[in-house]
């Protein structure tokens, strides 16, 4: 099954989407539909997680790409493929060519994660690192293909990239039949106009939200302006979708199935990781975590029952360490003050003492004794604080307010 341009017809597009359900039947997994009492206490409805952080690979990436190279021509395929990622489409790519027996090359960013350029080299793909940014990458890759005849494997803009993640939309429909609300996130817009065609096509009345980091969010303005607009130097710790342009297929598919894009901030994208981790024991990547973490901006906003796609889980280890640090200050798990002692012996000992019975774990102090700012007997003290929650600052602070000291910030 393959079809170079997009069909408007909204059946003959469904149709494809099952004949890739069929395709890929036998090669990716029917993630697990996972419920959150957390999440739906917030809400004030059903939320479930589809987990595709739990696919093969590590994300919804292996379905789009099975689907595009399984519909090459003999002669396409013999020539081979090729394609630039940092992480996920590589995977996806690179395993899907070894299924299929066909050779695979991917351009990745020099600084791309170790984990995630040897799990690609493992997959059977020949590994070749260019470039400081994605675009330079994407850049060699084109190049590679139009000197040695490899088909490119785009990640979202093709119409078989795109059935072949709307195999995700079925599935949902299958394992929750009474949802009413999709979200997912979005960088170029494979995933959500794959699931926004395959869910509407069945059930129009259920809403498909999509969510985007608020560094990174080139579909606002394109839907605003009514064609794709380049987002220039996007930011965020969302790599998964940080994407500075929508693609023309995908875009076109948004526009007609979703029915909004929201933008989230990285404190929530960092919380929401953080939420997936501890509530719901799940290890997942900031784009995976982008609709928990529009949930959390705004429980009240959706309808339930709600599903929310997780949609993948390769983040690497040292940038995890630095997301979860930033998501416990974002929930109020860290508290940093700094506070005026007498300067004389026994004084610190005595400030850790009311920290002790207040509950709260010291992680770093540092104690400035020669300031000009300061007088002769008075000294200065930061303290950086493992605390309970946000309440837990507040008694804490309190604590040392009563103790009588100043706390200054």
């Amino acid at each position: 099954m393959s079809f170079r341009t997009p069909d408007p017809l909204h059946r003959l597009m469904l149709d494809d989407v099952r004949g890739a359900q069929k395709m890929l039947s036998g090669v990716a997994r029917m993630t697990a539909m996972e419920g959150s009492r957390h999440l739906s206490s917030l809400v004030g409805a059903p939320v479930h997680l589809k987990c595709e952080n739990l696919q093969r690979t590590g994300s919804f990436k292996l379905r789009g790409a099975y689907v595009r190279i399984a519909g090459l021509r003999p002669e396409e395929r013999a020539a081979g493929v090729v394609a630039a990622s940092a992480g996920n489409h590589a995977q996806g790519v690179a395993l899907a060519s070894k299924l299929l027996g066909v050779r695979a090359t991917v351009f990745m960013p020099v600084g791309a994660p170790l984990p995630k350029v040897a799990a690609t080299r493992e997959y059977g793909a020949d590994v070749r690192l260019h470039g400081h940014v994605v675009d330079e990458t994407l850049a060699a890759a084109e190049r590679y293909a139009r000197e040695t005849g490899a088909v490119f494997i785009h990640p979202f803009d093709h119409p078989d990239i795109i059935v072949g993640q709307g195999t995700v939309g079925l599935e949902i429909l299958e394992q929750c039949p009474e949802v009413r609300t999709i979200v997912v996130g979005v960088g170029g817009g494979g995933l959500a106009a794959g699931i926004g065609l395959a869910v509407k096509s069945v059930r129009p009345d259920v809403k498909v939200i999509g969510v985007q980091a608020e560094g990174a969010a080139a579909y606002p303005p394109s839907l605003a302006a009514g064609h794709p607009v380049v987002v220039e130097s996007p930011v965020t710790m969302a790599d998964g979708i940080k994407v500075g342009r929508p693609g023309d297929v995908p875009f076109a598919l948004v526009r007609e199935y979703v029915d909004e894009v929201r933008t989230v901030s990285e404190d929530a994208l960092s919380s929401a990781l953080l939420l997936c981790l501890e509530r719901a024991k799940l290890v997942v990547e900031p784009a995976g975590a982008s609709p928990v973490a529009a949930l959390l901006s705004d429980p009240k906003a959706f309808r339930g029952p709600v599903v929310a796609v997780l949609s993948g889980g390769n983040v690497d280890p040292l940038l995890l360490q630095r997301i979860l640090r930033h998501g416990m200050a974002a929930g109020g798990r860290y508290l940093s003050l700094r506070l005026r002692v007498t300067d004389r012996p026994g004084a610190l000992a005595t400030l850790l003492a009311v920290l002790t019975v207040a509950d709260a774990n010291v992680l770093d102090v540092s104690h400035v004794r020669t300031d000009p700012r300061l007088g002769l007997t008075e000294a200065e003290v930061e303290l950086h604080l493992e605390t309970k929650g946000p309440e837990h600052c507040r008694e804490v602070a309190d604590a040392l307010r009563d103790a009588g000291y100043t706390v200054l910030g």
